[in-house]
C-alpha cells in the first residue's frame, strides 16, 4: 500500500504525523457547480426562494464547512486557517450556480480538503434551500482546482479555467 500516506505497512488507518514539516503558506482552491432549471435560478436571483437568500446561505455554509472539515473528514488534522473564501457566481449554460472556495494557512500540512469541503457544503445548501422549487438539480463538478506550497509543490488541474 506504498503511497498511501494514511494507511500503515500493515494496512492500519493513522493520522499522518506532521510535526517534524516546515511551516509554508498553502493556498488551495476547490470548484463545483448546482445545475438547475432556469426557472430556479431566475428564482434565486430574484430572492424569492422560501428559506431566504440561497446565496448568502451557501456562501456561510461553506466557510462554516471549511472550518468543520477536521470533525468531518476522518484522519484530517484540525487547522487553524487564516482565510476562506467562497465565491458563488451564476452560470446561464448549465444553467445555474459555481461555487469556488479558496483556503489558506500558514502550517504543515495542506488544505485541498477544506476547500473541498467547503464546494460540497455550500453546493448541499444550495439544493437544500432551492429543492422545494427543483428536486431535480445536481450537483457536480467537484474537484480541486489548484493547491501551492508544501513539498509536493503547485497543483493546477489541467482542465482548471
Amino acid at each position: 500500500m506504498s503511497g498511501l500516506t494514511h494507511i500503515s505497512a500493515s494496512g492500519e488507518a493513522h493520522m499522518v504525523d506532521v510535526g517534524d514539516k516546515t511551516d509554508t503558506v498553502r493556498i488551495a482552491t476547490a470548484e463545483g457547480y448546482v445545475r438547475m432549471t432556469a426557472e430556479t435560478l431566475e428564482t434565486i436571483r430574484a430572492g424569492n426562494a422560501k428559506k431566504g437568500d440561497v446565496i448568502a446561505t451557501a456562501r456561510i455554509a461553506g466557510i462554516m464547512a471549511a472550518k468543520q472539515t477536521s470533525n468531518l473528514i476522518p484522519l484530517c488534522h484540525p487547522l487553524m486557517l487564516s482565510k476562506v473564501t467562497v465565491d458563488i457566481t451564476e452560470d446561464p449554460a448549465l444553467p445555474g450556480l459555481r461555487v469556488v472556495a479558496t483556503t489558506k494557512l500558514t502550517g504543515k500540512t495542506g488544505v485541498e480538503m477544506e476547500a473541498l469541503t467547503a464546494v460540497s457544503v455550500a453546493c448541499l445548501t444550495i439544493y437544500d434551500m432551492a429543492k422545494a422549487v427543483d428536486k431535480a438539480m445536481e450537483i457536480g463538478g467537484v474537484r480541486l482546482v489548484e493547491k501551492i506550497g508544501g513539498k509536493s509543490g503547485h497543483f493546477r488541474h489541467p482542465e482548471a479555467r
